[in-house]
């Protein structure tokens, strides 16, 4: 089964199924197909964090092919020749917005790991429809139109013809990504890290009119993919296994959910304010703790351990009240914890996620992302690149102290990526999931956990249901649209400061039901699932900002 953002690229993953490759090269080929469909949110020119769980071993391995800052990159990076930081727009459409893309290496790796197909066969669906035209989606169009106008160069004529994004419907055709993506089909990736894609990559974000980059083809060339541990720890009789640092969702989703272990979460059930209320102030605690302590380890000393502690979580949990909010929201002082502080991050909205189970129960859980939409901007060769560096703490320091997520050459920024397995007490996987849609990601994966693992919801259901979003500050959103609108009154009385507003939401999983994968994807995307038979997942659409109206 492939669930994934977009039904061709569930297609493509679906053949690569029944041709006989692996869980990998499934996704892989769902990946470059969402490049090509789906430009908006992924990509060649990001980076990407797998969760895979072998089906012979139960082994768990993680990929880290998060973008890099280039080795020039220091505490001033965002900053401007008048010695203040730059302003927000100038950081996410500057040329210095990108970081060394990772996804194209890490797609590489686990294809040298785990995959069984040819590369190039990998390739074949996202380059048909680059080169024969697909048809353009209601998705892609609205994302073009509110949020795309940056684009310069080749995107702008490609996206944007006679100076209007191009129409929903319309069959668009993109000649200069199929001939890119035909090429690393033949070559691998070394043109891309090491050869002319790389000096043009270089050159487009050194020459960038809007903050120039000062990357080097060097700094392509010594891109590396990281293995990671998985951050593993228990809720109730379940297992929760998920992506280490720089990668928050694994730590925060486990904290969340660890929280709220000693409430009767499912005696409260999914229509009590109560409920909802101990969410948003887990929420609240487990993102105070990322902000503070979460960054790249291999610049950073992140306390993992201590984070994942039950006692630690414990202590954190006993702050917790069903009865009133928090009157001060902080940071706690895990085990290990040093002595820093972390600066506020920019919220971002591009990204994608996917997951995949094959024949021989190898799971491949993947979340991809260029950051906002359509990256920085700018393109090479066809393919959008990230403005993933806006993730990075812009001011260094605070209060005296240095930002573990401060930027600094060859660190990759702190990530809201959350690629999720889930385990059953027997020790068989439960489920996957993982979700896009910025610092929302660890929210509804959280969320999601919940309302399959104590509230007996399917995780089609679960998905779907709002939200409730409290990013480590006293007010929360709540997600226009949505059941818990007809919350907000009792929310307020428990204490909680609520907004209603849109959330830019998207989700994907598989869960194992009675001895058989069931598939889950958002009904605010377009995003479908699909087993090898060809049976796919019935979803009602919602409406929303980017989707257009939908049945």
């Amino acid at each position: 089964m492939v669930s994934a953002a977009d039904p061709r690229a569930v297609a493509a993953g679906v053949e690569m199924l029944r041709k006989g490759g692996s869980a990998t090269d499934a996704a892989i080929a769902t990946m470059l197909v969402l490049n090509v469909v789906e430009p908006q949110n992924s990509g060649i020119g990001g980076g990407l964090f797998s969760v895979r769980h072998d089906g012979a071993t139960g082994k768990i391995e993680t990929l880290d092919g998060r973008e890099a800052a280039p080795g020039a990159a220091g505490p001033d990076w965002f900053y401007g020749t008048d010695g203040k930081p730059l302003s927000g727009r100038d950081i996410y459409h500057g040329g210095r917005a990108a970081g060394v893309p990772g996804a194209l290496a890490a797609m590489a790796e686990a294809h040298r790991r785990w995959g069984k197909l040819a590369w190039a066969e990998l390739f074949a669906p996202a380059i048909g429809l680059a080169r024969e035209g697909f048809v353009v989606s209601a998705r892609m169009h609205n994302g073009l139109d509110l949020y795309g106008r940056h684009v310069t160069g080749w995107a702008r004529e490609a996206y944007f013809p006679g100076g209007e994004a191009v129409a929903e419907g319309a069959t668009l055709k993109l000649p200069v990504m199929a001939a890119t993506l035909e090429r690393l089909a033949e070559e691998g990736p070394e043109p891309f890290y090491r050869g002319d894609i790389a000096e043009k990559i270089a050159a487009a974000l050194n020459g960038a009119e809007k903050v120039p980059s000062a990357m080097t083809a060097a700094d392509l060339a010594g891109y590396t993919v990281i293995e990671h541990d998985p951050v593993c720890g228990t809720y109730r009789v379940y297992r929760i296994c998920g992506m280490g640092p720089p990668a928050s969702g694994g730590v925060i989703v486990l904290a969340i959910l660890k929280q709220l272990e000693r409430f009767d979460m499912a005696g409260l059930g999914r229509e009590s304010p109560v409920a909802w209320h101990l969410l948003a102030e887990s929420e609240r605690l487990a993102y105070a703790d990322r902000n503070m302590y979460v960054a790249d380890p291999g610049f950073t000393q992140v306390p993992v351990a201590g984070l994942t502690d039950p006692k630690y979580l414990a202590s954190r949990s006993a702050l917790l009240s069903p009865e009133r909010s928090l009157a001060t929201i902080a940071a706690g002082k895990p085990e290990g914890a040093p002595e820093r502080l972390a600066a506020p991050e920019w919220a971002d909205q591009g990204t994608s996620s996917l997951t995949v189970a094959d024949g021989a129960g190898n799971i491949q859980q993947i979340t991809t992302t260029i950051n906002g939409y359509f990256g920085n901007g700018i393109a090479v060769g066809g393919l959008m690149l990230n403005n993933e560096l806006a993730d990075f703490d812009a001011v260094p320091a605070k209060d005296g102290y240095l930002a573990a997520n401060r930027v600094e050459g060859g660190k990759r920024p702190r990530s809201s990526l959350s690629p999720t397995i889930v385990y059953a007490p027997d020790g068989s996987v439960r489920m996957a999931i993982g979700a896009a849609g910025g610092s929302t990601i660890i929210a509804q994966v959280a969320k999601a956990l919940v309302g399959v693992l104590d509230w007996n919801m399917s995780a089609q259901d679960a998905i779907a249901m709002g939200l409730i979003y409290a990013p480590g500050t006293k007010k929360a959103t709540v997600e226009e649209g949505t059941e818990l609108v007809a919350m907000v009154p009792a929310l307020r009385a428990l204490g909680e400061e609520i907004e209603v507003a849109p959330l830019g939401l998207k989700a994907n999983a598989i869960e194992r039901v009675e001895g058989r994968w069931v598939g889950a994807a958002d009904p605010r995307s377009e995003g479908v699932a699909m087993d090898i038979s060809g049976n796919v997942t019935q979803i009602r659409r919602r409406s929303n900002s980017l989707n257009g109206a939908h049945e």
